[in-house]
């Protein structure tokens, strides 16, 4: 919108000739719309109102085929509202879905709210102008009418926009958001909101205004009938207020732009902005469009004029911009309406093309020679624009007017690829206009900065304004005082002789001078230059001429009264023009087809930047747009739309100047290969015949000389851009460069990892450290690099190195992690996702959703316990039937060198969700195969009533156990494989914290003992305040233990077997079923005295460690007398068998007591529990007769 009102700066209302004037009495400029029209209607709403729709419409656009397919049965249009009940009963019926549908609420539920806050807004926007309206019409407000106001300047203003923004806003929704989606939002909201049965609900009248109109924004997507006139309708509208703002657009220059436009040929221009409020508001309308052809006629001839004079260069504006850079094609827009392509024919005229397209080509090579030629260094200096204002403002216009028009009629959405006319008129235009984009942009960066300096300039002489014009008034008056001096004789000059006459009238002068008043300008101007004539005649009528000096005080003195002239003249006028003309709003997308072409500049020549700085502060221009109404009413919302248009500002500048980072990179990628590959490292030690080798001198001429070089160069361009403000946001050049470098690190770094993590399941032997040996190299390459540019971008490296890398990490690993959680966290609530540095996200290629997925999954795939034997005392697993050694605690040395504490840490973090899983897992099943099994239910309760009590010893105890466990035999195959998984998860956990461990105490040993010590110490008062509870405890709200926590995980200061991963409710027969499942094992294996207990059968597998080590963590899930009751009835179960035994005369202790003995031994090593809780159930002397077997 142009600025109306005047309100482009600072300045008081009414002070800018020219522009828009100040309103009548009693209306205040800046005052609320209230006040402005006498009502209560809040004008500013729809720019607030369209501000969140933009970034929200961003979302939709992310939503991937995937999730579309996951949640397609659960998310519905406006079928739905035909019969809810049946689409509810569908859901009820399939507890999946009802899952799906819980999950989908959970995650989702505040951005539906939010985007249906927004409709909302849309809706109760037009209601109140609707209400406002009829309040106007009913007499409410005194002695206001809808025609008053609209005689009224402002209010003429204020409700043309009111209408131009609705339909603004609807365009704009169904362009970003298609309208399936609306509906299902709009459904989804209904479903999962409780709002929805609030008496003041208008979801009816909202659905019906925003439901689907069939239109697509997709490329080639037919039009819909009577779009959009159809859907401008759906919410009536006072058709005699729709036809007199009509009608005032139609016949006013309302925001009065003509005047800043002098010349004939720019009206077009004037009155763009105009002529696209008059396009959305005719649909409002269509009648206009298609019948009233002389009406078509008159806003044709006036907008989109196509009666050129002979000498004349005029708009030709097939192509508007309607709102903040959303272009139109009229040809295309209006075709359907036949009185509007009627009156456009002439406009279109191929004829007429070729001549505009001609006549601006020619334009806009004069002009831009025009401005390079201001744009040479030393011309423009004060005193040439001062005397040449009209000269250099007609420039500056005609240069915004070629490149407006240039930029609109070549652009890509000027034209319908399937529409043969318009490709064929913009083939003429392209080359008729002799259509270059690289000159264009040229033209655009020339005039920008021809602009910038012209502002700066005047800004300047107007902060100075004052104090100049003081100090050319002071130095007049004292040269005229001094000549006063040289007439009276006192002072002596070089043959002038006294002179009483002219000593009064000099001194007279010098008065007068003195009395000229800043204030009064018009007054002040007037007599200077009277001043100036009656010195010209003093020296012509005086015979002054003959003596030098005094010629010299009188041209001095005239010098500084045309100077002050001059001075009073520098107005704030011109600054408000230079603004209005500069308007580069229309560019706010176009401006996007140009990037390539400015990042080529920066690639070939870095200090471009500082050109390209004047560039964004013009598109900044574009913020007035929005900005202007709301802080006219002093909105609330005013900082956070002018934040998001900063932002969206301050993106694209990032976006463009991201060559600079790239560039940098692919030096660095050089770099990275020298020093991987070709540069060999100084030893400490060296000897003198080998220092030519060492010193490698082409390579590092590579390296040093020109690599680095280069990588200088970019940033010395960047840091040439000073601190700007653009919009309300600081943009400082070396924090955005430091942006750029880690976004670049961020993007290559994540792509490494991505690329070099991907497995194939079916290689033998396993991928996995040839993958981590040659990802670690890459990522040392990048490590070095980095750090060795560091001094030559000023930035600190190692910092940014481990800030980004763990960014990468934690972001994946919690993106992995997601695939456990029923409420998911999303990008945009993720602390590790930023949206200036973001974190790529690649598609997954397998079940992983990332790398530390499929690093995770093919490190449980090769240590599997159906194919693995792990030997605790090696650290190192065995395939089962090769024996060959498969991978050992080498592989977490591995991944602590290539992925950092970082990745181990967050490798830990995901084997913590996955047990967690598996014991949910585990415990659905137990409830389905054991729990409602009333054959098992009936052997376990048998069984029990046999071994009752625990400390007895069971009579017949072989047939007793092997009954049971035979009739429960179909069990324990799941039972099993659920077991050794998160036995198999347990054992890398532990392999994890150990490496963790041992690196910090080597790496970080003041850390590692600090956080034992603290560890330690919190463990002592928690003790010890369950002693006493009168000593202190940590409150709830201190989050001390919970930060501790972390920093112990990081070290490796923990044992995953003590955690708690779930929370349980009491279970029937659960120790004694755990316990048959135990027995039920033991055959399985056999006793070997170097390695322990291992398979017997590999076509049978059990891996050991893992049995032990899943129990162990699914008894410590439970209640204590659990754990207590299984192991009595281990002990039950050896004392009973050695007894039968002993009473058999059997002379070798049996193979099963010998497994069950191991495992109460490895469950104290591995509980770390005192060896009487075994003992309290095992006699000393099977102990001591055991160790004899070992």
């Amino acid at each position: 919108m142009p600025r109306p009102s005047g309100h482009v700066t600072a300045r008081e209302p009414g002070a800018e000739a020219g522009v828009s004037r100040a309103p009548g009495p009693g209306l205040r400029v800046g005052s609320s719309a209230a006040e402005r029209l006498g009502g209560d209607f809040p004008v500013p709403n729809p720019r607030a109102i369209g501000c969140p729709v933009l970034p929200l419409a961003a979302r939709t656009a992310g939503k991937d085929r995937t999730d579309q397919q996951k949640y397609g049965d659960i998310i519905f249009d406006f079928s739905y509202f035909k019969g809810p009940e049946l689409w509810e009963s569908k859901l009820e019926a399939k507890p999946e879905l009802q899952d799906l549908d819980e999950e989908f609420r959970e995650n989702n539920i505040e951005i539906v709210t939010r985007f249906y806050l927004a409709f909302q807004s849309v809706h109760k926007y037009i209601v109140d102008l609707n209400r406002y309206l009829e309040d106007l019409n009913e007499g409410v407000y005194i002695q206001q009418t809808i025609e008053t106001v609209l005689l009224n300047e402002d209010g003429k203003q204020l409700l043309c926009e009111a209408l131009y923004l609705y339909g603004v806003m609807l365009l704009v929704i169904d362009q970003k958001i298609e309208g399936e989606v609306r509906e299902r939002m709009l459904v989804s909201y209904y479903r999962y909101s409780a709002a929805r049965s609030s008496a003041d609900s208008n979801m009816d009248d909202i659905c019906k205004l925003l439901r689907s109109t069939g239109y697509s924004s997709q490329p080639g997507a037919k039009r819909p009938a009577n779009y959009p006139e159809s859907y401008f309708q759906r919410v009536p509208i006072n058709e005699s207020f729709i036809s007199m703002v009509i009608g005032r657009l139609r016949s006013d220059d309302i925001y009065n732009q003509v005047s800043a436009y002098p010349l004939p040929e720019h009206r077009s221009t004037a009155l763009a902005n105009q002529a696209a409020m008059l396009y959305v508001i005719l649909y409002f309308d269509p009648s206009i469009l298609h019948t009233h052809q002389a009406k078509m006629r008159e806003i044709v001839d006036k907008y989109f004029p196509d009666n050129w004079a002979s000498i004349a260069i005029r708009i030709f504006y097939s192509v508007i911009s309607i709102y903040m850079g959303i272009t139109v094609n009229l040809a295309d827009a209006w075709e359907p309406y036949k009185a509007a392509k009627t009156a456009l024919n002439n406009t279109l005229d191929l004829a007429n093309v070729r001549e505009q397209a001609s006549r601006y080509a020619t334009a806009s090579e004069r002009v831009h020679a025009q401005v390079q030629q201001f744009l040479k260094e030393g011309y423009l200096r004060e005193e040439m624009v001062l005397d040449n204002i009209p000269r250099l403002l007609n420039c500056l216009r005609d240069c915004n007017v070629a490149i407006r028009w240039l930029m609109l009629h070549t652009a890509d959405a000027a034209c319908d690829p399937n529409n043969k006319r318009l490709r064929q008129i913009k083939d003429q235009i392209l080359t008729d206009s002799r259509y270059n984009p690289k000159i264009l942009f040229q033209f655009l960066l020339d005039t920008a900065q021809f602009e910038f300096i012209l502002k700066e300039m005047f800004k300047q002489m107007l902060s100075e304004k004052q104090a100049k014009w003081e100090h050319y008034k002071k130095e007049g008056s004292e040269r005229m005082t001094e000549l006063a001096d040289v007439f009276s004789g006192v002072k002596p000059l070089t043959r002038v002789e006294k002179n009483e006459n002219l000593q009064a009238w000099f001194r007279e002068i010098s008065k007068q001078i003195l009395s000229l008043n800043y204030d009064d300008s018009t007054a002040a101007g007037r007599k200077t230059v009277q001043l100036i004539q009656a010195l010209e005649e003093v020296q012509e009528f005086h015979q002054l001429e003959s003596n030098l000096q005094v010629c010299q005080f009188l041209a001095d003195t005239r010098k500084f009264l045309h100077q002050m002239i001059r001075t009073i003249n520098i107005k704030e006028e011109v600054l408000i023009t230079m603004h209005i003309a500069g308007d580069l709003s229309f560019a706010w997308q176009l401006i996007d087809s140009f990037t390539s072409i400015m990042q080529e500049s920066i690639r070939v020549n870095p200090s471009m930047v500082t050109k390209l700085r004047a560039t964004f502060l013009k598109l900044a221009s574009a913020l007035d747009l929005p900005l202007l109404r709301i802080n006219q009413a002093n909105s609330p919302d005013l900082l956070s739309v002018s934040q998001y248009y900063s932002g969206e500002l301050v993106s694209y500048v990032r976006k463009v100047l991201q060559i600079i980072p790239e560039s940098m990179f692919t030096s660095l990628l050089k770099i990275i290969k020298l020093q991987t590959h070709d540069i060999i490292e100084v030893p400490t030690r060296l000897d003198k015949d080998k220092l030519r080798d060492y010193a490698q001198l082409g390579p590092r001429y590579q390296v040093v000389a020109k690599l680095t070089h280069a990588i200088s160069i970019f940033t010395e361009g960047i840091l040439m851009m000073k601190t700007t403000l653009v919009g309300i946001i600081k943009v400082d050049p070396k924090q955005l460069l430091e942006d750029g470098i880690r976004k670049e690190l961020v993007k290559r770094v994540a792509f490494a990892l991505h690329r070099g993590l991907i497995f194939n399941p079916r290689a033998k032997p396993s991928e996995l450290m040839p993958k981590l040996k040659e990802l670690g190299a890459t990522m040392d390459g990048f490590h070095r690099s980095f750090e060795y540019i560091q001094d030559y971008v000023n930035i600190y490296a190692l910092k940014i190195w481990q800030e980004e890398v763990s960014r990468i990490i934690n972001y994946n690993v919690e993106q992995e992690c997601n695939n456990f959680l029923r409420t998911k966290i999303q990008d945009w609530q993720s602390m590790y996702q930023s949206t200036h540095i973001p974190i790529p996200k690649f598609t997954p290629v397998d079940e992983s959703v990332t790398f530390i997925g499929r690093l995770c999954r093919e490190i449980l795939r090769i240590t599997d316990p159906k194919m693995t034997c792990h030997i605790d005392q090696l650290n190192t697993w065995y395939d089962m039937k090769t024996h060959q050694e498969v991978t050992s605690s080498r592989l977490f040395s591995e991944i602590q060198t290539t992925l950092g504490t970082f990745g181990l840490n967050g490798l830990d973090r995901l084997l913590c969700f996955m047990i967690v899983k598996e014991l949910q897992n585990f415990l659905s099943m137990f409830q389905k195969i054991i729990m409602r099994d009333k054959t098992v239910q009936d052997t376990l309760k048998t069984l029990m009533n046999a071994v009752s009590p625990l400390k007895s010893i069971v009579a017949n105890s072989n047939k007793i156990y092997f009954s049971a466990i035979a009739k429960t035999q179909k069990i324990w195959t799941a039972y099993l494989e659920s077991i050794m998984k998160v036995g198999q998860m347990q054992i890398l956990r532990q392999q994890i914290a150990n490496e963790l461990n041992y690196s910090c105490r080597f790496d970080s040993k003041h850390l590692a003992a600090a956080l034992e010590n603290l560890n330690k110490a919190l463990l002592a008062d928690i003790e010890a305040h369950y002693q006493d509870p009168s000593l202190p405890y940590p409150k709830e709200d201190n989050t001390l233990l919970y930060e501790i926590t972390a920093y112990l995980e990081a070290a490796g200061i923990h044992n995953p077997l003590n955690k708690i991963y779930i929370t349980t409710k009491r279970l029937p027969y659960f120790p004694v079923v755990n316990f048959l499942f135990l027995i039920a094992q033991l055959p399985k294996l056999q006793y070997n005295k170097n390695l322990g207990m291992v398979c017997r059968k590999p076509a049978d597998p059990v891996d050991w460690p893992p049995l032990v080590l899943g129990l162990l963590t699914l008894l410590k899930q439970f209640h204590s007398r659990y754990t207590e009751q299984f192991l009595a009835l281990i002990g039950q179960f050896i004392r009973s068998t050695v007894e039968q035994c002993t009473s058999q005369k059997v002379p070798e202790m049996p193979a099963d007591v010998v497994g069950a003995l191991l495992f109460l031994e490895d469950y104290v090593r591995y509980t770390k529990l005192p060896r009487r809780v075994a003992e309290a159930h095992v006699p000393n002397f099977i102990f001591d007769e055991f160790r004899t077997v070992l």
